[in-house]
């Protein structure tokens, strides 16, 4: 079942001089795990970031659960155009960033239960009591009124994924989620994305961790230049490749 629809998207900066995107086109089905990679500046942050609004695209459509939010109207169910709720779409899709964008000034408890709370509209109760579940899931149930600057960047990563999963969105975006990390502390951020999959969640990986996309995801998307030049299986795209750009790709990063 198809729960994202991208087609033609585009986004160009410099009246068109930079083609940040230009063109992509795929469908993102629900449980896929779906890692993007390609070279740097190849224009997959752009895309992730292209899939909830934080990059407003210049061209295309991206069709959420049917619904096409690069449009400012949509029909509604009585079949007249009302104004596009972004930000109620925005809720379905949990987004984790290089750089954890935790609040620096608050506890983590209060990091996990600002939006559910805010947002939601949920008790503080019910915010905290889901909240202490998922913390000891990643293994930091004793951490919830320490501040972030009190943890390492794995223990901050785990929070901003956990963070985001008290929203429950339909899918999750990571926009390279370890490449801020020291290499120790990748694995168990890694560990956390693993298990999501396993329990079906719908994932958008933007990545450098080759050994992620080829054991976790279900399909591997190949950017270049702002172009989607390649998908396939992890089997297809990292032991057949079939254009030179992403054969060149690989020989440098494999």
């Amino acid at each position: 079942m198809k729960l994202i629809e991208v087609k033609d998207l585009k986004k160009y900066y410099n009246k068109g001089a930079i083609k940040a995107l230009d063109g992509v086109t795929v469908d993102i089905n629900k449980g896929d795990v779906m890692v993007v990679i390609g070279p740097s500046g190849s224009g997959k942050s752009t895309f992730l970031r292209s899939l909830n609004l934080l990059e407003e695209p210049t061209g295309g459509e991206i069709l959420f659960n049917g619904v096409d939010i690069t449009k400012k109207k949509v029909r509604n169910a009585e079949g007249k155009m009302v104004k596009l709720d972004i930000d109620q779409h925005r809720q379905k899709m949990g987004m984790v960033f290089q750089h954890f964008n935790l609040f620096p000034h608050k506890t983590i408890m209060e990091n996990m239960t600002l939006a559910p709370i805010q947002v939601k509209h949920m008790s503080q109760a019910d915010a905290e009591a889901k909240a202490i579940k998922l913390l000891e899931r990643v293994g930091l149930g004793d951490r919830a009124d320490a501040y972030p600057i009190q943890l390492s960047g794995g223990q901050k990563q785990r929070i901003a994924i956990v963070r985001a999963l008290m929203m429950e969105p339909e899918v999750m975006l990571f926009d390279e989620p370890t490449s801020a990390l020291d290499p120790e502390m990748v694995g168990e951020v890694l560990e956390v994305m693993k298990e999501l999959a396993e329990e079906g969640m719908t994932m958008v990986v933007v990545t450098h961790e080759m050994g992620f996309a080829r054991e976790v995801g279900n399909r591997v998307l190949f950017m270049a230049d702002g172009k989607l030049l390649e998908q396939g299986t992890p089997e297809e795209i990292f032991s057949h490749p079939q254009c030179d750009r992403l054969q060149d790709f690989l020989a440098k990063v494999l």
